[in-house]
């Protein structure tokens, strides 16, 4: 009878907020298969509702500041959490959000994932909402994981290198934050993602650059780092894993609609 009271321990909770993309290629869905698949409990609190698809985003509404607080705070009166991710934004409001939810766990590591345009073009947000993320959020993050595209937003450098980019955004953050541009959105034959540390540090991960576009990559390095961090993993080591981790759903990955491709981020069979 003992070996049916026993349970394996829980699985570190990171709380995610982020938008609702109907598609289920990016956003929460996005954060909750990444989690899942380095073993981590997802505790999502909304931020906003999105109409997309696999090709674009049309429209989206931001919920209010009172609830998301309200569902960041069940979460944490009820789990322990091991590490922040932040997806879309999308208003000043949810900033300060973010904000106060971080006085409550000032000592988390927080994984900035600084969503400001859908991979089609679309936006995710007013141009304030990216001043608002490089001056106030970058700041609090462990880590922010921008492509070049928002790198040049949040630096107000329309056509700067990634090493320019980094140079504008590092002096706004703490010492031992770190900042990691990827190179999807390169030209280069290979991916090239640099990480780049408050103390000096640069670090250089390729892999194979994949033909085609993808709809929540980016949400999937973040989410599976974020995972990475609580379980205790330390950085660098855990961009590298995670790294690895998207790399191999982006080469997995499926066209589910008419547009961009979905990563594939848990296996399409689980074992008994």
């Amino acid at each position: 009878m003992s070996q049916y009271l026993s349970r394996p321990p829980a699985r570190p909770v990171v709380l995610c907020l982020s938008g609702h993309d109907p598609s289920g290629g990016a956003g929460l869905q996005a954060d909750i298969e990444a989690l899942l698949a380095q073993h981590c409990q997802a505790a999502v609190a909304v931020t906003a509702l999105t109409v997309q698809d696999t090709q674009n985003v049309l429209d989206f509404r931001v919920l209010d500041k009172a609830w998301i607080l309200a569902q960041a705070q069940a979460v944490m009166a009820d789990m322990p959490v091991a590490a922040i991710k932040l997806g879309m934004l999308g208003s000043l409001e949810v900033v300060e959000a973010v904000l106060h939810i971080r006085q409550m766990l000032p000592d988390v590591p927080l994984v900035c994932d600084p969503v400001l345009r859908a991979a089609g073009g679309g936006s995710l947000g007013c141009d304030e909402v990216g001043q608002a993320i490089g001056e106030q959020i970058l700041p609090i993050a462990r880590i922010a994981t921008p492509n070049l595209p928002e790198a040049r937003l949040l630096a107000g450098l329309p056509d700067g290198s990634a090493d320019e980019c980094a140079g504008k955004l590092l002096p706004n953050m703490a010492r031992g934050q770190y900042l990691l541009i990827t190179g999807g959105h390169g030209d280069e034959a290979d991916v090239h993602n640099r990480l780049y540390s408050t103390e000096g540090t640069r670090e250089v991960f390729t892999c194979p650059r994949l033909p085609g576009v993808y709809h929540g990559s980016g949400c999937t390095l973040a989410s599976s780092l974020a995972g990475r961090l609580a379980l205790g993993e330390a950085l660098p080591s855990a961009v590298q894993s995670a790294l690895n981790y998207t790399w191999r759903t982006l080469r997995d990955a499926e066209r589910p609609g008419r547009g961009q491709f979905v990563p594939r981020r848990l296996p399409l069979h689980c074992d008994a």
